[in-house]
Parts: structure tokens; C-alpha cells; sequence
């Protein structure tokens, strides 16, 4: 089984789906297959209520790609997941991967997809300064595994 994993993006405190999550879930919706099991994670309560394309597992509690990764880990091993696609922008597939990749300890491969975009220049300088820090990441993901 397939977990296909969609990231939330918020700019809290957002009441409202920030239109870099929307892009986000319709481009999930376009790859998702009849037999995947799928995971909103992060802003998973107001995910939900724009997810168009079945049931979906929800983590309400991640706050960050950390929490995120190691929240899909979870998701994969209790749907038994033999691949997982991470679905999330294209400037921030790369970090994502990486932690899930961590979270799962290699045990399941990770693929990503991403809907067309680009990052404005604040979250573009943003992402360039995580992936600064993606060895302390890992470090801190492979602690809480």
C-alpha cells in the first residue's frame, strides 16, 4: 500500500486554508490512486474540509517539517505503507523527503510530488537557511524515532 502524505503550510494563526496548502491538496488529489491511503498532516482540520478524493488519515499536530516527517512514519507503519510520496512544494520536497526518509530509517522508499510554484523571495531565503541546518534536523529527527 501506498501512504501519500500531503504537508500543510499555514502562516499561523491562519483560519482560513493558506492558498500554498490548497495547491498542495489539489495536486494530491490529481495523483492519488483508489488503493492509497492518505495522511494530511499539519493543518489537517482545515485539510479535511477541502479534501475532495476519499477518506484521509489526519495529524492535527505537527507544527513544523520535523513533526510532520515523524508523523507520516507513524502513518506508515500503522497502514503497513510500502512506498510513501510526500506531497509538498517543490522548494521544500527536498528537506521533507530527507526527515521522512529519517523518520522511517530507511525502511520504506519516499518519493515526492510537488504541484507547480515557486517561492516568493522570503521563503525561498527561509528554506536555504533550513536545509543551513538539515544535519541538526536529522539529528533531532533521529532522537525521536
Amino acid at each position: 500500500m501506498r501512504l501519500v502524505a500531503v504537508l500543510g503550510y499555514s502562516q499561523r494563526p491562519d483560519e482560513e486554508l493558506h492558498a500554498i496548502c490548497e495547491a498542495r491538496l489539489r495536486h494530491a488529489e490529481s495523483i492519488v490512486r483508489e488503493d492509497d491511503a492518505v495522511l494530511l498532516s499539519g493543518e489537517a482540520d482545515l485539510m479535511h474540509g477541502h479534501w475532495r478524493a476519499g477518506e484521509v488519515l489526519l495529524d492535527p499536530h505537527a507544527r513544523n517539517t520535523r513533526e510532520n516527517a515523524l508523523g507520516v512514519a507513524k502513518a506508515a507503519r500503522e497502514v503497513g505503507a510500502d512506498e510513501v510520496v510526500v506531497v509538498t512544494s517543490s522548494w521544500h520536497a527536498l528537506r521533507a523527503a530527507v526527515l521522512v526518509r529519517t523518520a522511517l530509517r530507511g525502511s520504506v522508499p519516499v518519493t515526492r510530488s510537488s504541484p507547480p510554484d515557486r517561492p516568493s523571495p522570503k521563503l525561498a531565503v527561509r528554506e536555504l537557511l533550513l536545509l543551513a541546518v538539515l544535519p541538526l534536523q536529522i539529528l533531532d529527527v533521529r532522537r525521536r524515532v
